[in-house]
């Protein structure tokens, strides 16, 4: 089934020269069924290539998906044009009289900044604490599971010697959690990141549970036991160059940034790199959309939070 998104959005040309099916929003006006509602909070500055990577992992699914994008209005977005904020984003005063089947807290690149000192944050606390009466279950990614473990379980963040890059192996550690159903023994997920929660301080909270993590990478994937939040630290939805933008930015920026590990084939920034984590990320999307959304959320959704 597809996704459906306004028609002028630019992720919609993307997606459908990519064969990936998006319904219009004529033909999904005229379908008896009820959508999957799936709210996006798109804390990244490169706000179109984050909304792209996120929208082609949920429109390869077989669940119908309505998405609203959502941004911080306390927050002025520098990389990405009003015109195109003020067409396709809400603010949160817009849409939290609404109730959501799912939402998608993405990363932000303020990892080095304590919580408190983020410019939005007590607006993402807001969304967060409505989330946990008006959304059937978040799922967070990289800074944003780092800011959702805060919030929701007091976990805190801890800085790391230098940036973590680079595509990493993985193991399950709960085989039975149908989130990793379908993954590998060992799976790859690119990471990019200054900070890390330990793994001891999600085991120790009786509230959550580990579910895979890197002997690189440490903690890559922990979850709620009520399934309501899901915290994935790594990057899973990336495109195949991001990491190379990413580093070739901050060398631009003078930063000496180290090569990402395991990405470019020998270490050499003049080679393609090989993607290994598509597959991986759809199935995380899927899955989480399927055994814990589409099956568990009221089809009533004005009974969400009740």
């Amino acid at each position: 089934m597809p996704i459906r998104i306004p028609d002028a959005l630019p992720a919609t040309s993307v997606l459908e020269n990519e064969n990936i099916f998006v319904m219009t929003e004529y033909r999904a006006m005229h379908q008896d069924i009820r959508p999957l509602h799936v709210l996006l909070l798109n804390l990244m500055p490169t706000k179109i290539a984050t909304e792209t990577q996120i929208l082609r992992k949920l429109a390869n699914t077989p669940l119908q998906i309505e998405v609203d994008l959502l941004r911080m209005a306390s927050h002025d977005a520098t990389h990405t044009s009003a015109q195109h904020l003020e067409s396709f984003y809400r603010t949160f005063d817009e849409i939290k009289d609404r109730r959501f089947d799912g939402l998608i807290i993405t990363g932000a690149p303020v990892e080095r900044m304590e919580f408190e000192e983020v410019d939005y944050w007590d607006e993402l606390c807001e969304v967060m604490d409505w989330a946990s009466h008006n959304v059937f279950s978040t799922y967070h990614i990289c800074w944003g599971a780092q800011a959702g473990m805060y919030f929701h379980y007091g976990v805190q963040k801890h800085e790391l010697p230098e940036k973590l890059s680079g595509v990493y192996a993985h193991e399950v550690v709960k085989h039975t959690s149908p989130l990793v159903r379908g993954l590998d023994d060992v799976f790859y997920m690119p990471h990019s990141r200054y900070t890390t929660v330990d793994i001891a301080d999600v085991e120790a909270h009786p509230d959550l549970e580990v579910i895979a993590c890197s002997d690189e990478a440490g903690l890559a994937i922990a979850k709620s036991k009520d399934s309501r939040n899901f915290f994935v630290f790594g990057h899973g939805e990336y495109d195949r160059n991001t990491l190379g933008e990413e580093y070739k930015r901050d060398c631009d920026k003078g930063l000496n940034p180290p090569i990402p590990s395991h990405y470019y084939p020998n270490d050499d920034p003049t080679q393609t790199p090989i993607c290994n984590w598509r597959s991986t990320a759809q199935l995380l999307f899927t899955n989480w959309l399927n055994y814990y959304v589409y099956q568990a959320t009221p089809y009533d959704i004005s009974a969400i939070g009740k």
